[in-house]
């Protein structure tokens, strides 16, 4: 492959993988209601989303780099643990503040869980770039239909707590591919750069896992505590991490 077609495809399926997400926002298009079960299921739901894609799938995929680089599982807890910092710097700033997101009345719960999937979607765009810098078209092809894949029920993630809280439809799918647009946005510079960007991947995967599990822990859980109780927490919490490895088990399966 040529360097400009290498460009081309990196582009093309890093803007098709972030569409990919906004498919999220079809399944709780009549969500409707606002009650505060709702809101407190929602947000549980969300949150086991959040623990298997971070844990099943990016903390893994930083992990498997083992085979180019021993020191990636390491590096991984690394960017875990940055993510983290980041992540309590983050709260810490908006603590006591009321945000309007994407119409969710206020809602900061709303927009930590954008952030979160918008800061995990860098390294996704460095994956795809990197696979097609490889100049192996196919296993290029194979990772953004991989990350595409995994957008979706992302994209579920990031709609669920804001339709509970009475955001539209359209604006639910706009965040959810607003989340992405890292993706083709960083994917180009990967190809032009991988020896740069390549070394420093496993990092960032942990970095986006990091940061996803410590708002699950910080915000997430205990608001739906608060709201819904143990019990529905817990159960929501399940459905959803359940749910995640169920959806992209089945998407996986299709897309083969």
């Amino acid at each position: 492959m040529q360097n400009s077609d290498i460009i081309y495809w990196a582009l093309v399926t890093g803007i098709l993988s972030a569409l990919a997400t906004g498919l999220g926002a079809i399944p709780v298009a009549y969500i409707a209601n606002r009650s505060t079960v709702v809101r407190a299921f929602s947000g549980a739901v969300a949150a086991g989303m959040m623990i298997s894609a971070s844990v099943f799938s990016i903390a893994q995929e930083g992990i498997a780099l083992k085979s180019q680089r021993p020191s990636a599982p390491y590096e991984v807890i690394a960017g875990i643990m940055l993510g983290a910092l980041f992540f309590w710097f983050v709260e810490k700033k908006l603590s006591g503040r009321d945000l309007s997101f994407g119409g969710s009345g206020g809602s900061r719960r709303g927009f930590l869980v954008f952030l979160a999937m918008f800061i995990h979607s860098f390294p996704e765009g460095i994956a795809i770039g990197v696979g097609f810098a490889t100049g192996d078209f196919g296993f290029g092809l194979l990772i953004a239909l991989a990350i595409s894949v995994h957008n979706i029920p992302e994209g579920i993630a990031i709609s669920l707590p804001m339709r509970a809280e009475g955001a539209s439809f359209g604006k639910c799918f706009m965040f959810s591919v607003l989340s992405s647009v890292p993706q083709p946005l960083a994917a180009v510079p990967a190809v032009l750069a991988v020896s740069f960007f390549q070394p420093v991947l496993a990092t960032g995967l942990g970095f986006a896992a990091g940061a996803m599990i410590y708002l699950v822990v910080d915000e997430l859980i205990p608001e739906s505590l608060a709201e819904g109780g143990r019990s529905l927490t817990a159960w929501g919490v399940m459905v959803g991490l359940g749910g995640m490895l169920l959806l992209t088990t089945l998407l996986e399966l299709v897309t083969v």
